[in-house]
């Protein structure tokens, strides 16, 4: 029997007295999160935020967790300092780490441990603690706030405000949300943001929450400009022709000056409480999966014939690109009900002209290009390889815009019908990055992820810079991407550890992904039975 999963956990972090590894300034820290697999080996569950300048961070972004009572689910959660924008963390300073089970820190609720390195010896006085909190309530909060007449706090030039959003708990308060910093400006206005119930109030719309507003220095010596403390039912009154408004109040100022009114005033103009389907509410209620694979033929891989190319198809039958498509489509294939997928080749020489193409379906028929299964998109592979001459350059943009076509026509539903994702395998550098650019950005606004498992031991340093996850991509005229949709993984990460580990990592933003996008739409799964206004308030 499969083992159950009880339920949804959420993992908030913390650590106190950090190792400092930075000449001249304080580590910049990281948590990653790592799970074992049944076959022992770790993998990567996801990361939180980058801390500036900090040897005592409060990490906003918190890890969910599938909870299964039946199995001893092994956690591990890697302090670094990062020093680079590599994904990397091989090449970033060792803070510490922790080790310990799901079920531990469930039944404590909350733990408090020291930090070890990797030779067992503590890492100086460094604490790690995480809260685990089940997730009950799938309603989330949607923020639009601004604020004027902040107190200056900067000597040259103006304060950098950003605000803390706290929970109250029975151990104090916990950092529920954080928003970005509003640069030089004494009356900003952040950009909208959400925070589930569950993290802001427990789904308890009459507990007390904070919310603090710190003007920003990049040596982390952030300073309070004021608090206050309000709930979700007075938020929930904002409109914007009528804001919810707060006096921004500093205790230490107030306490000093005669007649301190405030240090400025925070306007709530939207707090909306939706209902948010979840990644199974979509899947179950009939929206599909579609599945696509593009293959890099570009003659960087090297001659097939030849054990050194990345092509080359050992004795027992394997390469990189046949595994990857294996762990991935494997997965994937259980959400796609007919399992007819396309898979496409790029960059290389085809028969009968031998023009270069760079979206040629691998069994040759531009009319049907599907495969049954991916057994079929194994065995088309197998029979392709022979036909085509390795050629170049290295062009994503014309299979991205392929799919993306598709993905727009499944938005003329008025349901969250269809998600096309997207899977390229590729040995590295892109030739139209640009157009690559352009195309990626174009489908942040449509139903569709694009994958990118790296073979080879390639310069994948593009790679990472279109997976948006330290900033937004943007187009070459500076359009924005709505969304990032890009997960980029290096298969040589992945190489000795069990099947599912690449899948995991491969698929991990994907549901995240889909029910953002969805849920931005405003589109309910197609067999759903209405839920009350799902996109209003409730």
């Amino acid at each position: 029997m499969a083992a159950q999963c009880v339920t949804k956990v959420e993992l908030t972090v913390s650590c106190h007295h950090l190792l400092d590894k930075d000449i001249g300034s304080k580590s910049d820290p990281l948590c990653v999160l790592l799970m074992n697999s049944t076959q022992n080996q770790w993998y990567e569950v996801g990361r939180t935020e980058q801390v500036q300048n900090c040897l005592n961070p409060n990490f906003a972004k918190r890890f969910v967790v599938d909870y299964y009572f039946e199995i001893v689910q092994k956690l591990k959660f890697g302090i670094y300092d990062i020093d680079n924008k590599t994904v990397d963390l091989s090449d970033d300073d060792f803070l510490g780490e922790l080790e310990c089970t799901l079920g531990q820190v469930v039944s404590s609720k909350k733990i408090t441990r020291p930090l070890i390195l990797k030779n067992k010896t503590p890492a100086g006085k460094g604490t790690i603690t995480i809260s685990a909190e089940e997730i009950k309530d799938n309603r989330v909060a949607n923020f639009e706030v601004e604020a004027r007449k902040l107190d200056n706090k900067d000597f040259f030039g103006k304060s950098d405000p950003y605000l803390e959003f706290y929970k109250q708990t029975e151990t104090g308060w916990q950092l529920a949300h954080r928003t970005e910093v509003v640069k030089n400006n004494l009356n900003p206005t952040w950009k909208p943001f959400r925070i589930p119930l569950q993290s802001l109030c427990g789904g308890d719309l009459d507990k007390s929450i904070k919310v603090e507003c710190y003007d920003y220095d990049d040596d982390g010596s952030h300073d309070l400009i004021g608090c206050f403390e309000t709930t979700m039912k007075r938020l929930q009154e904002a409109s914007r022709s009528s804001p919810a408004e707060f006096d921004c109040i500093n205790s230490k100022k107030k306490q000093k000056k005669k007649g301190y009114k405030n240090s400025g005033v925070v306007s709530v103009k939207l707090c909306q409480v939706v209902k948010e389907y979840t990644f199974l509410d979509y899947v179950m209620g009939g929206c599909q999966i579609n599945f696509t694979v593009a293959v890099d033929f570009t003659g960087s891989n090297g001659d097939p014939k030849s054990p050194q190319s990345l092509h080359y198809i050992s004795p027992q039958g394997v390469n990189e690109y046949l595994s990857a498509i294996w762990s991935v489509g494997n997965v994937i294939q259980d959400y796609d009900s007919d399992k007819m997928f396309p898979a496409f080749g790029f960059g290389a020489q085809i028969p009968p002209s031998w023009q270069v193409s760079h979206e040629f379906p691998l069994n040759f028929n531009p009319a049907s290009p599907f495969c049954a299964g991916v057994e079929g998109i194994v065995e088309a592979y197998r029979v392709c390889l022979p036909q085509v001459k390795l050629y170049g350059p290295t062009n994503f943009s014309p299979i991205i815009n392929h799919v993306a076509c598709f993905a727009k026509q499944a938005l003329q539903q008025t349901t969250a019908s269809q998600y096309f994702v997207l899977l390229i395998i590729t040995d590295g550098v892109i030739t139209d990055m640009d157009q690559t650019r352009s195309a990626i950005v174009n489908a942040s606004r449509l139903p569709m992820s694009v994958i990118i498992v790296g073979v080879g031991g390639a310069d994948f340093s593009a790679m990472e810079f279109l997976d948006g996850d330290d900033g937004c991509l943007r187009s070459l005229t500076g359009e924005a991407a709505m969304r990032d949709i890009v997960q980029f993984v290096p298969f040589r990460q992945f190489q000795n550890g069990p099947a599912e580990a690449l899948a995991k990592s491969v698929l991990a933003e994907v549901p995240g992904q889909v029910v953002t996008f969805f849920n931005t739409m405003k589109l309910s799964p197609p067999n759903s039975s209405p839920a009350p206004n799902p996109a209003g308030a409730i």
